[in-house]
């Protein structure tokens, strides 16, 4: 049931050293980010909408520092405030807004609630948690914040349209808070991956498509060049060199050959293709 949390220390452990927020940690790159904030000494508050979220706070007990793990949807405002009542007026060091979720097939055959799920976690929630715990951030004049974008955002999303536009606008919006932050003491960073081994394309129904299939990047090589961005106060990075020059490719493609290249690699069927 949502809204359970494990309590891995004390609260006063908690409070006395630095704190990591990590939204999305019971796997993939979320689940990455918070060993690489346990391995550098700072407690933990992480947070899924599934129970796996208690054996994620487990396995970083190796770390010894404390974890606190909440079982909450932030695709709901109920669910975000349950996170922001478990963090209280402890300061954030760190805010990883990393929960997402996708869905493949066209738009048109999706079930709106998914779609709509969709939204809500990857834009709806995440703002929110930006807006109620950057608040707190701003106020006490340091923090850094990384956003979980993707290079996904750079393209017109064919057979997974709803994903890609929640994408486009998570990269445009971290980069707009971050310049109006830029005298608060608070930086802004996005992480703009591309295809990573998680469990991504099995949760949105695509394991029949050719990026469903495909080799994939290392959710820990990812998580690294997101963390570590982030210490660097940069704005943003895109991880991997194939990422890279395809996001490159990207910003001098017309919209339309690019809706047309993802049609290949998202289309229903298209694994066996060629």
């Amino acid at each position: 049931m949502f809204g359970r949390t494990t309590l891995a220390r004390s609260e006063n452990e908690i409070e006395n050293g630095k704190l990591a927020v990590v939204t999305g940690a019971s796997s993939g790159i979320g689940k990455e980010l918070a060993k690489l904030c346990a391995r550098d000494g700072y407690e933990l508050v992480i947070v899924a909408d599934e129970p796996a979220i208690e054996q994620a706070a487990e396995a970083l007990q190796s770390h010894h520092v404390a974890v606190e793990a909440v079982e909450a949807d932030l695709a709901t405002e109920e669910g975000a405030n349950q996170l922001i009542a478990r963090i209280g007026d402890r300061a954030i060091d760190l805010l990883f807004l990393n929960a997402g979720r996708g869905l493949g097939r066209g738009f048109i055959d999706q079930d709106w609630p998914k779609a709509r799920r969709v939204i809500d976690t990857n834009i709806t929630g995440t703002v929110y948690l930006a807006h109620r715990l950057g608040r707190q951030m701003v106020r006490r004049g340091r923090g850094r914040i990384l956003f979980t974008g993707s290079i996904a955002g750079f393209m017109p999303g064919t057979f997974q349209a709803v994903y890609n536009g929640t994408k486009a606008f998570i990269d445009s919006f971290a980069i707009a808070l971050r310049h109006e932050l830029k005298d608060s003491g608070v930086t802004v960073t996005v992480l703009m991956p591309g295809a990573t081994q998680t469990r991504f394309f099995e949760r949105a129904d695509m394991m029949d498509t050719e990026i469903g299939t495909q080799e994939k990047d290392n959710p820990a090589d990812v998580a690294k060049d997101g963390y570590d961005a982030m210490m660097a106060g940069k704005e943003q990075v895109v991880s991997g060199l194939k990422n890279k020059m395809q996001a490159a490719a990207a910003h001098v493609t017309p919209a339309g050959t690019l809706a047309e290249q993802h049609r290949k690699a998202a289309e229903p069927g298209s694994a066996n293709n060629g």
